[in-house]
C-alpha cells in the first residue's frame, strides 16, 4: 500500500473534481453549492513506476501490481467550523486518520461557480482552513491532558510521560508553532499523530488553476508560491478540469500525446505522488518473479523485517533473511536468472535499511 491523502479546502475550490479526475470515477458530487459533499469520498489508485514494466518483463512476470495511494476527499470546511459551523466537527473528525493533508486553494475565477466569501484570496482562505485546525487540535490536545491527568490522580503513573508530551504539543500549538516537529522524536511525532492532531500532519498545498494559467501561473497561485516559501510548505499546482479530461484516457500513447500538446511535464497524479513520498519519506521496494512483479512501499530507514511484515505478518515474524539486489542492477543483468549467476545477489539480516528500488526475497520460517 502506499498513503492516505486527506484532500481538504473551503466549498467550491475543486476538492472534488480533483478527485473525482485522480481516481478516474465520478463518486463525488461537484455541485455549485456549498457542503455537497457530506461523507468523506475514498478512492484507491495505482502509483506509476516505469521500474514495475521492466522488470515484469525482464522476469517474465504473468501480472503487475502496483502500489497504491488512497485519496480521501472531506467535505468543505467553512470558518467556525472548529465550533461545529458547517457540519465542522464531524468533516474534521474524517481527516484525523489520514497520513497526510493535501489543502486545496482556489486560484481560478468563474463567474459560474460560486466562492464562499464572493472574492478569489488564496491566502485569506489558507488562513481561514488553518486556523480552523489550529483551534481544533487546541481543544483536542487539552482534553487528552484532562485525560492523562486523571489518570496520573488515580496513581497511574506511567501516563506522565504522555501528559508531558501534549502539554509542549499544546504549547507549539497555542502559540501556532506547527513548524516545530524537528523538536519531536519519531516516537512522539507517532504518538501524537495517532491522537488527531491535524495541525502536525504532513502538508501540502494544491493550486488548482485555470487551464490557460495551468504552465505560466497567475497572480492567485504567485501568492501561494511566496506563503509555501515562508511556511516550508510543499506545492503543488495542478487544473482539476485538465486532470478531469487526462483521467478519461485510457491509452498511455494517447494520453502522453495530449500532455506535449499543453505543454505538461508531469500530471496531477504524479505530483501527488512524487510530493507525498517526500512528505511521507517513503521508499518503494519490489518484488518479482515469473507469478508477479509487485511494488510495495514503506518508510525509509525501515528494516528488512519491517518490509518483510509488509508483505505478511508472519512473514516478519518469522524473518531469517533476505535476498536483495537493486532494480537498476537487476535490470542491467537482465532478469533474476541472470543476476543469480553472476552473483550479484546478496544476502541481508535483519539490521539492513531498506532502499528505494530494492528487489527482494524474502526467506523466512513460520
Amino acid at each position: 500500500m502506499g498513503f492516505k491523502c486527506g484532500i481538504i479546502g473551503l466549498p467550491n475550490v475543486g476538492k472534488s473534481s480533483l478527485f473525482n479526475a485522480l481516481v478516474g470515477l465520478q463518486k463525488a458530487a461537484s455541485e455549485n453549492y456549498p457542503f455537497c459533499t457530506i461523507e468523506p469520498n475514498v478512492g484507491k489508485v495505482p502509483i506509476p513506476d516505469d521500474r514495475l514494466i521492466q522488470l515484469s518483463k525482464v522476469n517474465n512476470s504473468k501480472s503487475i501490481i502496483n502500489a497504491q495511494m488512497e485519496f480521501v476527499d472531506i467535505a468543505g470546511l467553512v470558518k467556525g467550523a472548529s465550533k461545529g459551523e458547517g457540519l465542522g466537527n464531524k468533516f474534521l473528525s474524517n481527516i484525523r486518520e489520514v497520513d497526510a493533508i493535501a489543502h486545496v486553494v482556489r486560484c481560478f475565477e468563474d463567474e459560474n461557480v460560486t466562492h464562499v466569501h464572493n472574492a478569489i484570496d488564496p491566502e485569506y482562505d489558507i488562513e481561514i482552513i488553518e486556523s480552523e485546525l489550529l483551534l481544533s487540535d487546541i481543544e483536542r490536545a487539552e482534553n487528552i491532558i484532562e485525560k492523562l491527568n486523571k489518570l496520573i490522580k488515580i496513581g497511574k503513573n506511567e501516563n506522565k510521560e504522555e501528559r508531558d508530551l501534549f502539554l509542549k504539543v499544546l504549547d507549539n500549538l497555542q502559540s501556532a508553532d506547527t513548524n516545530a516537529l524537528s523538536n519531536y522524536s519519531p516516537e512522539e511525532l507517532q504518538i501524537i499523530n495517532k491522537n488527531g492532531i491535524l495541525s502536525f500532519k504532513p502538508l501540502m498545498y494544491v493550486a488548482n488553476l485555470d487551464e490557460k494559467s495551468i504552465k505560466s501561473g497567475n497572480i492567485y497561485n504567485q501568492k501561494i508560491k511566496n506563503l509555501s516559501k515562508i511556511k516550508k510548505i510543499p506545492l503543488v499546482n495542478i487544473s482539476a478540469k485538465i486532470e478531469e479530461e487526462l483521467s478519461s484516457i485510457k491509452d498511455i500513447k494517447e494520453k502522453k500525446e495530449l500532455m506535449k500538446s499543453m505543454d505538461i511535464d508531469q500530471s496531477g497524479l504524479d505530483q501527488f505522488i512524487s510530493s507525498g513520498f517526500k512528505l511521507l519519506n517513503l521508499v518503494t521496494f519490489f518484488t518479482s518473479g515469473e507469478k508477479e512483479t509487485k511494488a510495495w512501499t514503506l518508510k525509509k530507514e525501515s528494516y528488512a523485517p519491517d518490509a518483510a511484515g509488509k508483505i505478511h505478518t508472519d512473514f516478519k515474524k518469522g524473518f531469517i533473511a533476505a535476498d536483495v539486489i537493486s532494480c537498476e542492477k537487476l535490470l542491467k543483468l537482465g532478469g533474476e536468472k541472470e543476476a543469480k549467476l553472476s552473483g550479484n545477489i546478496r544476502t541481508e539480516g535483519k539490521e539492513y535499511i531498506v532502499q528505494d528500488g530494492d528487489v527482494i526475497l524474502f526467506k523466512f520460517n513460520v
